[in-house]
């Protein structure tokens, strides 16, 4: 069958293609310049970019929030960490602050002692070794010290041993570089005392209780004169003490004590359980005469004997004498 011939030969519209693309694209590239000048010149196209910017925000805000998060994240963390190193080098600045707060202070109060033991060996006439407290006895039945000084730095057994308050104790065993301080409140220590305030001489015990840190005044009348807040001094006569150191304080007195005598107790002036530094003293040579105010019965009983002597003595020599003269004169007589 031949094809159907028709009388209209043109390109249907459905097949009509339009500009083409070079002319488009000089088109859009002169839109473009126009568009750029107009809004450089007149700010045209502002109002359109405001809109656009306005309907798009929200899309840019949720792409931008990812991003937020994670420079928040990694920002929070180095901040953590910075703050954590921060906080670790101010406390050990702090540490090392009180560490040296610490030995400052314990300088200070070393220093305040030496000054006491400086002030006190002026006080005392007698020669001295400055000594350093090492550790306290083993011994938990007596109240004993050791210091770094020995028989090599001229420490003598029973020299008496003073801190910058008062009186500590007494040396009781010497080795070649060590020695032992028997303490005030042992109970084996005996001292003689003077009421600084009376003048009444006694004697001071060691507390012989388990927990005793204080010193007893034994035989002491109900009628004495004794008082809460008496000071105590060495009197010298032992010779072992220097005369005039302080040893300790009454702090309690009750008149109705044992066996008729009033019970006297007593605080040691000295810091015997915080001791750092001591002073040893050399045993006094010859003991502090006595003053004769309130004498114990124990000390009168052994300055008699010493004092009658002389007097004896003369009484034989006159008795001598006379019985030579009336034999002379009976031979002149005849």
């Amino acid at each position: 069958m031949p094809p159907i011939e028709t009388l209209d030969r043109s390109v249907p519209p459905s097949f009509n293609r339009g500009l083409s693309p070079l002319a488009r694209l000089v088109l859009l590239c002169a839109l473009a310049l126009f568009l750029m000048v107009a809004d450089a010149r007149f700010h045209v196209v502002q109002p359109l970019r405001a809109a656009i910017a306005t309907v798009l925000y929200p899309a840019q805000w949720l792409a931008l929030q990812p991003v937020q998060w994670a420079e928040n994240a990694a920002s929070y963390m180095t901040d953590l960490k910075t703050a954590r190193k921060t906080g670790e080098a101010a406390q050990r600045q702090l540490l090392a602050q009180s560490q040296r707060a610490g030995q400052v202070e314990q300088l200070m109060l070393e220093n305040a002692r030496l000054r006491g033991l400086l002030k006190l060996e002026q006080r005392v006439h007698v020669k001295s070794h400055a000594a350093q407290v090492l550790y306290d006895a083993t011994d938990p039945f007596s109240r004993r010290v050791v210091i770094n000084k020995g028989r090599v730095q001229g420490i003598e057994d029973g020299s008496s041993v003073i801190d910058g308050a008062g009186v500590v104790g007494q040396v009781t065993q010497v080795y070649p570089l060590m020695s032992e301080i028997t303490l005030l409140t042992d109970r084996n220590q005996v001292i003689p005392v003077l009421n600084a305030r009376t003048g009444v001489r006694s004697v001071a015990y060691g507390d012989s209780s388990v927990h005793g840190n204080l010193l007893e005044l034994r035989y002491v009348a109900p009628s004495e004169d004794v008082r809460v807040g008496d000071l105590l001094t060495t009197s010298g006569i032992d010779g072992v003490y220097p005369p005039g150191l302080p040893v300790a304080q009454v702090v309690r007195v009750d008149a109705q004590g044992d066996a008729g005598f009033a019970h006297v107790e007593c605080q040691p002036v000295a810091a015997l359980n915080a001791l750092s530094f001591v002073m040893v003293l050399d045993p006094v040579s010859e003991p502090a005469p006595p003053s004769g105010m309130g004498l114990p019965a124990l000390t009168q009983s052994v300055s008699k004997p010493a004092a009658p002597e002389k007097p004896a003595a003369a009484r034989r020599s006159n008795s001598k004498a006379p019985i030579k003269a009336p034999a002379k004169k009976r031979e002149r007589s005849p």
